[in-house]
């Protein structure tokens, strides 16, 4: 960076407009600068994860890092099964780059290492499976990596019995495991030069701060859900501009209740959603921050803290570049905005009710060093594009030497350094405010949501066995539709755990069933919800197999695999505290099998009782009800979307009754969706023979005029013979040209 002191110039104000009232109304210093705020930010390409991981005698150690916000995270021993389902659930959820592990290794981590290498159509791609000496991983080691690194966030001045305390207070020391993961994946980033591999060789790997994830209380959703229920919906960005990420959110859940306004509240908000837990003391935190915004006399309040959200920049991204000594003239204006924003998000939760967790925690914990960052970099400023630091030593410069160029310039290098330590030994307090302000953002985005579409604050109820939802809407499809008929739901107790759902098609069933789990899954996350009421009880996983469109283009075979494979993972993970919904199975396939099919899955839960999953099931197989192949009793209840006959017309009311439906109305559909009306009187025709169990003859006038064509074609055959032709077999002729075509006209 070039630095050009110039005598007389006044500093350009640099905060925000919506700065706190505490400071001046600062205007931004326009610029090209301020121009490119946007671009700096995506520069330095797609974020990547790297995965270290390490098992031994059932536990798991999991550390990652994570070039984002250059954050190693670490989870401390856990438990695992000998399948390894925590470990997959991490890679599901965090996508790595790079998985990291000893190249000693037991057979159960050898396997699933080699499975998640065979993945070739995982998205966004398999990880690169990078096997170390496990020398690499011991103990003390690795101990030592952690204890001798060079971060930023440790004061300079700490002894190193100091260093030591203040790490210990950060790294469980006791879980050894986690330790030795750690210091694997520091062993790699050092090898591969993750993010300064053209720097100087000295230059170490900038690591601004260790973080703690836990994985306790959450509840499993698998992707083929996320898909199946729109919660997210990537679509192909229709920007020329956009080719290196090429998708965009669609139409999704997601995407009409992200109104984030910072970056960071985006990937909080989007952690949530993969990350639906069953701790109601966070939960209701939550939800307490969004009734407080929905209060009609704090619409003003929670419009304004958007607004200052929208100043709340990449933290991560500068102090890296400060550690690398990149820092950039946009880097201090966006920091310096950054900073005032979150004085001034302090001084409005300071006036909000304490009693509110998040207003406390943001009231309390944006201490006095965000003054002492503002008021450093208050004395940067701009002249000719170029950044200058004016203090005491600089003006005596000019005043007695003259504008001294390159002595000025080291004076500016050395102090802008200074300043860059002072700010790095502060990165603490910023990372804290880049955590709670997007904890502020995503719920304040949430709150508009529910403030737009009418949703409700949802209860929870460790006592209840199921979800009670009164008067409750598709969240997605009541965007769509002009008219929208709400559904109650209710499942549990003496209300039945299976529900069983007829009707014909189009009439609501899919809808039906997705709104639930919609439901289910926002009060989950710690949204208010598009129902009247809506009462949850201890759900830990929802499981889907419902019917879409978009998967047919995998081909039939592949198609019925895949649905069997989802609700073959239903079958063998689900309990009695699981959610369940399962459309149209045995679609497809011959109808006899798909109905034992369907059969049989419900009777394996059936025969569990009280311990039974929560499950709707929307089916066209009426026999299942007629035949009764289900068990008689409690746990089962049959449910119908009401239809009227209207003479010739069938009118669909969208409406959950109880009962079976008497009729699959195919011809109706048929009708709804363009077919001819011979097709559909033929199909009719053919739907009561095989009823009746008569045999199927086929169409008199259609025969009729088979036979002339067919005819017409062997007389043609006869006319082209040459009869004088020596090589001419009319015994072959006969046999396999006269005779199969005899066989059709005849």
């Amino acid at each position: 960076m070039t630095f050009q002191a110039t005598p007389g110039r006044t500093p350009q104000g640099l905060g925000p407009g919506a700065a706190s009232a505490r400071f001046p109304n600062l205007v931004p210093a326009p610029g090209p600068a301020e121009a490119n705020e946007e671009e700096d930010e995506e520069e330095e390409g797609p974020a990547e994860i790297h995965l270290c991981v390490l098992w031994n005698s059932g536990y798991l150690g999991i550390a990652y890092y994570d070039t984002s916000d250059s954050i190693v995270h670490f989870m401390p021993d856990a438990p695992d099964h000998e399948s390894l389902k925590l470990l997959q659930r991490v890679v599901d959820e965090i996508n790595p780059r790079s998985v990291v592990t000893s190249a000693k290794q037991d057979e159960n981590m050898t396997r699933f290492l080699g499975k998640l290498a065979s993945q070739e159509h995982r998205e966004p791609k398999r990880p690169e499976i990078i096997l170390l000496p496990s020398v690499d991983f011991g103990l003390e080691i690795s101990k030592q990596r952690l204890l001798s690194g060079n971060y930023s966030f440790v004061p300079e001045s700490m002894t190193a019995t100091e260093k030591i305390l203040f790490l210990s207070s950060i790294i469980p020391f006791d879980c050894l495991l986690t330790v030795r993961a750690l210091g694997g994946l520091l062993k790699f980033l050092g090898r591969r030069r993750i993010g300064v591999e053209l720097e100087d060789y000295n230059v170490s790997i900038p690591i601004l701060g260790f973080k703690k994830f836990v994985l306790t209380h959450l509840v499993s959703i698998d992707q083929d859900t996320y898909s199946v229920l729109q919660i997210f919906k990537s679509e192909a960005h229709p920007s020329v501009y956009k080719v290196a990420s090429g998708l965009k959110e669609g139409l999704s859940l997601f995407g009409i209740l992200n109104r984030c306004r910072c970056k960071w509240g985006e990937k909080l908000l989007r952690l949530w959603f993969t990350r639906p837990t069953q701790d109601l003391g966070e939960l209701n935190s939550r939800l307490d921050v969004i009734q407080f915004f929905l209060l009609p006399q704090n619409l003003d309040m929670a419009q304004m803290l958007h607004r200052l959200m929208s100043h709340i920049k990449n933290v991560p991204l500068i102090l890296k570049r400060m550690k690398l000594s990149h820092t950039k003239v946009s880097d201090w204006q966006v920091l310096y905005k950054t900073v005032y924003s979150a004085l001034g998000l302090r001084d409005a939760c300071r006036s909000l009710p304490q009693s509110i967790q998040l207003f406390r925690d943001i009231a309390q914990e944006f201490s006095d060093d965000l003054h002492h960052i503002a008021s450093l970099i208050g004395k940067v400023f701009l002249s000719e594009e170029k950044l200058h630091y004016r203090s005491a030593r600089t003006k005596e410069l000019d005043a007695l030497l003259g504008d001294l160029h390159c002595e000025i310039r080291d004076q500016e290098t050395l102090l802008m350094y200074q300043l860059q330590c002072q700010v790095l030994a502060r990165a603490a307090v910023l990372t804290r405010v880049l955590d709670l302000a997007s904890r502020l953002d995503a719920l304040l985005a949430l709150a508009s949501a529910a403030r737009d579409y009418g949703y409700s604050r949802p209860h929870y109820s460790p006592q209840l066995h199921g979800v009670r939802i009164h008067n409750g809407r598709h969240p997605l499809m009541e965007l769509c539709a002009r008219t929208f008929v709400p559904n109650s739901a209710e499942c549990g107790g003496d209300k039945g755990k299976v529900k069983v759902v007829t009707g014909p098609n189009s009439s609501g069933k899919s809808i039906y069933l997705k709104q639930v789990g919609l439901i289910t899954f926002m009060a989950l996350v710690g949204s208010f919800v598009p129902a009247e009421e809506a009462e949850i009880g201890a759900v830990d996983a929802i499981f889907t197999r419902i019917h879409s469109c978009e998967s047919i283009s995998l081909g039939l075979s592949t198609f019925m695999i895949d649905l069997n494979q989802q609700v073959a993972k239903a079958v063998n993970n689900a309990t009695e505290q699981s959610l369940v919904l399962i459309d149209e199975f045995g679609k497809g396939t011959n109808t006899v099998d798909g109905l034992a099919l369907l059969a049989a899955v419900l009777r394996h839960w059936l025969v569990l009782g009280p311990m039974c999953p929560h499950i709707f099931v929307a089916t066209n197989f009426l026999s299942l009800v007629q035949l009764q192949l289900l068990p008689q009793g409690p746990l089962v209840q049959y449910l119908t979307m009401e239809t009227c006959e209207d003479g010739s017309d069938l009118v669909f009311f969208y409406q959950v009754c109880g009962g079976v439906a008497n009729a699959s109305y195919a011809s109706h559909t048929a009708a709804q969706a363009g077919l001819p009306e011979k097709l559909i009187a033929r199909g009719k025709e053919i739907s009561d023979l095989i009823r009746n169990g008569k045999p199927i003859k086929p169409v008199k006038e259609l025969l009729k005029e088979n036979q002339m064509q067919n005819c017409q074609t062997l007389v043609d055959k006869f006319l082209k013979l040459d009869l004088e032709d020596p090589s001419l077999d009319l015994d072959i002729f006969m046999s396999q040209e006269v005779l199969p075509a005899a066989t059709t006209i005849l």
